[in-house]
């Protein structure tokens, strides 16, 4: 404890040495200047930094967007143009088989009649009128019209598998006549049906 009238606390400590607690300067307390912020460095550049621009410049731009428009423009023409040109070489390549074939079978069909090889000319007839016409029957018929001495087979009628042929008859006459054809179901070739005015 303390001495009498002694109103300050017991330590049990050693003293402490220092100022006397209580304000040191009389008046109001110093301002004292803010420390100076340090900032760190600039991260280097490399993978991730953000570049120190808002936006990735823009010189050239359009001109490489209008290049690969037009270049995809320029290859879909190109597509779109052999595949026109593919389709329309198939389509002429087919018709002048199919001609061909046509004028094959026609020729040949009245090559057997002028020669009178009615049997010949019986046999290359398409089954339905095989069907529907005995070799007799047709033998008469044959016989009975005046003999072709020339013909010229005009281009196939996919629509109607049928070509004009143009004849001349033995006494000079001429005739547009229409060649009908099948197609065999075996040999996928054509047959003649029917020779008609």
């Amino acid at each position: 404890m303390t001495a009498l009238g002694d109103s300050a606390p017991a330590f049990s400590g050693p003293a402490q040495a220092g100022p006397p607690a209580g304000p040191a300067f009389p008046g109001p307390a110093p301002v004292l200047p803010e420390p100076a912020r340090v900032e760190a460095p600039a991260p280097p550049p490399g993978p991730g930094v953000v570049p120190p621009f808002p936006a990735p410049p823009i010189e050239g731009r359009g001109r490489r967007v209008g290049l690969g428009v037009g270049l995809g423009v320029g290859a879909l023409v190109l597509v779109l143009g052999g595949g026109v040109a593919a389709t329309v070489g198939l389509t002429t390549v087919a018709t002048r088989a199919l001609n061909e074939q046509a004028d094959v079978v026609v020729s040949d069909y009245l090559d057997a009649l002028r020669d009178r090889r009615w049997s010949s000319a019986y046999d290359m007839l398409c089954q339905d009128t095989k069907d529907t016409t005995t070799e007799a029957e047709f033998t008469s018929e044959a016989t009975a019209r005046e003999p072709i001495t020339a013909y010229d087979v005009g281009d196939l009628n996919p629509m109607k598998l049928s070509a004009p042929v143009d004849v001349t008859y033995a006494d000079g006459s001429t005739d547009r006549l229409e060649a009908y054809l099948a197609q065999n179901p075996r040999t996928g070739g054509f047959e003649v049906c029917s020779i008609e005015e």
